[in-house]
């Protein structure tokens, strides 16, 4: 009917309806302009991604350079695919949360990307009803089915200790992130499988519970080490931010690293490459998963898909200077 009564071809009429390039300015302000007087139902054209960062407390999120770079790749893959990217921070704490939530869901002109890192299973509740496109970066609900990408946090944890235990460890211990964001319970996962796997025990004395900052991590581990606890040959660490704080307490108290104990990180930060000694750890595709989340979302877009996937990006080991070989000696 569009068509008969502007006199432009269904083909034409059909671009301008989808935003589509070729067709004037004044072609499409017809064609939308008669669609709005017979009813015609017009979906909102999807113009900007919004970037949603949650914070629970901000204890992973405000110290670690993890999450500059999955920006970047978000805006990066975003301004390939013609769209704006939008920031928006929400504190889980604030009087006005949900209501910001609210806001953001009903905006019909945007797809959200929503960074999961700090989300607990009751926060995911407030984006249970969304409308929008949205899809999940870094985090995962087991009450709610959302589209996911995120690392194969399991996977990799599995196969770091699995390193130590071919380099000879036997007693291998684990730094665990206080603040426990589903990231590290998958890590640990993968930790506690490597072990019975080797047919090793694993050892509660040798988890040791630290501070998921720098600083605090260096406190902790302090602490922990002014006990005068027994220490294994190895840990393995729930991300480098843990691995690199205590790697300073256990320098500050005499230990080696790697002779006396050996340490494996995880997410690849550049602070590892410039540690002494440099850290081993696990090489986190972080640029990538933003370019994947857009990705995916732009085929919700167009293809308005309704099957919702979990997409887990592998990662990489990177083998440095801070685990000891113990069948060399």
């Amino acid at each position: 009917m569009i068509s008969e009564i502007t006199g432009f071809s269904p083909a034409t009429v059909s671009n301008a309806l989808n935003h589509k390039r070729g067709v004037s300015k004044l072609t499409v302000e017809r064609v939308m302009q008669v669609a709005e007087e017979i009813g015609y139902s017009i979906k909102p054209r999807i113009s900007k991604i919004k970037f949603v960062i949650y914070k629970k407390n901000g204890l992973i999120i405000n110290d670690s350079p993890f999450f500059p770079a999955v920006i970047e790749g978000v805006e990066r893959q975003a301004k390939n695919l013609q769209f704006e990217t939008m920031f928006c921070n929400i504190d889980s704490s604030s009087q006005d949360c949900a209501e910001q939530v609210h806001t953001i869901l009903e905006d019909a002109s945007a797809a959200v990307i929503l960074l999961g890192t700090e989300m607990t299973e009751q926060d995911f509740q407030l984006f249970r009803n969304h409308k929008c496109h949205l899809i999940l970066l870094d985090g995962w609900c087991d009450s709610i089915t959302f589209d996911s990408v995120l690392i194969s946090n399991t996977d990799s944890a599995f196969h770091a200790v699995e390193y130590l235990i071919e380099k000879g460890h036997r007693k291998i211990g684990y730094l665990k992130g206080r603040f426990r964001i589903k990231a590290f319970s998958y890590r640990g996962i993968g930790y506690r499988r490597a072990l019975t796997k080797a047919g090793l025990a694993i050892e509660p004395q040798y988890t040791v519970t630290l501070g998921t900052t720098t600083e605090s991590a260096y406190r902790d581990m302090v602490e922990f080490l002014e006990k005068k606890n027994d220490i294994p040959t190895a840990f393995f660490a729930d991300n480098d931010v843990i691995a690199l704080g205590a790697m300073r307490a256990l320098q500050e108290k005499g230990y080696r690293i790697p002779e006396d104990v050996s340490i494996i990180g995880f997410d690849n930060i550049p602070y590892c490459e410039i540690s002494t000694p440099r850290l081993s750890t696990i090489h986190v595709f972080k640029q990538e998963m933003g370019e994947i989340a857009v990705r995916r979302l732009n085929d919700h877009i167009r293809q308005e898909s309704k099957v919702k996937t979990k997409i887990q990006v592998c990662t990489e080991f990177v083998e440095r200077e801070s685990v000891r070989d113990l069948n060399a000696t």
